[in-house]
């Protein structure tokens, strides 16, 4: 998809509503695309501050009643106060508007969370890992091959290991996208479900932090931090599943 096509699917994206084959164009495109991503990432912002901080009041039924006298005043009487007040409210309408854009998206950009904005992106990127049947890109189970093809890949080397005995059989893994940066992906799987396990080096995670499990958009994923990596593990399993994996894997590597 081109960049005007993508702008033009950005609301329908972002309101869940395209077909999945489109939202996973989409999707691929931001990711490619710095400025398509920009658009995307104020919109994303945009529409959450509002839904989050918009506050709505009804009006009284006597203030509503003056509005409705004021606005129907006959333009035969005085045209020029008609036009004149339609117009200011026009103008005040505007102004309102660009207020409340410019507070929310400060407000936004203030509070925002880093780990949802991450947690987003591994969402993303598994969603269409398994949209486009694209799960790995070196498909062992043996940590000796997995391990060394990441590693010629990215600019570190992650921790691999098979959990078959754990019930967790690895069955290879592949390189994503996720915090501004190339990241590996290990691929797990558990009976018929499929778990990713994103991996990357953080700065800012240099001391170990706790196990944090979260549900959004039908998956469950735990994130965690350790020895200056963070890892975010996803997929359809219940969290209690996913934990143990998780456990499981910062276990045994």
């Amino acid at each position: 998809m081109d960049c005007t096509q993508v702008r033009n699917c950005l609301h329908g994206y972002l309101d869940r509503e395209l077909d999945p084959v489109t939202a996973a164009g989409v999707d691929a495109h931001l990711h490619a695309c710095a400025a398509c991503g920009e658009a995307h990432a104020l919109q994303k912002t945009l529409h959450a501050a509002v839904k989050k901080h918009a506050t709505y009041y009804t009006a009284p039924d006597a203030l509503a009643a003056r509005i409705r006298g004021g606005i129907n005043v006959s333009s035969a009487l005085v045209p020029g106060k008609v036009v004149a007040r339609r117009q200011w409210f026009r103008f005040a309408a505007a102004m309102a508007a660009a207020a409340v854009v410019t507070w929310t998206i400060a407000i936004q950009r203030e509070a925002g969370s880093r780990d949802e904005r991450v947690s987003e992106q591994v969402i993303a990127g598994h969603a269409r890992a398994m949209l486009t049947n694209h799960l790995t890109e070196v498909a062992s189970s043996d940590q000796h091959t997995v391990k060394p093809w990441l590693s010629s890949k990215l600019d570190f080397s992650p921790p691999v290991t098979d959990l078959a005995a754990a019930g967790f059989p690895l069955v290879g893994a592949r390189l994503d996208y996720a915090d501004h940066r190339p990241v590996a992906a290990l691929v797990y799987r558990h009976r018929q479900h499929v778990i990713d396990l994103f991996i990357w080096p953080d700065e800012k995670a240099g001391a170990t932090t706790s196990m944090q499990v979260t549900s959004k958009q039908g998956y469950n994923l735990v994130h965690w931090s350790n020895a200056g990596m963070t890892f975010w593990a996803i997929s359809d399993l219940n969290p209690a599943e996913i934990r143990t994996f998780a456990g499981v894997y910062a276990s045994a590597k």
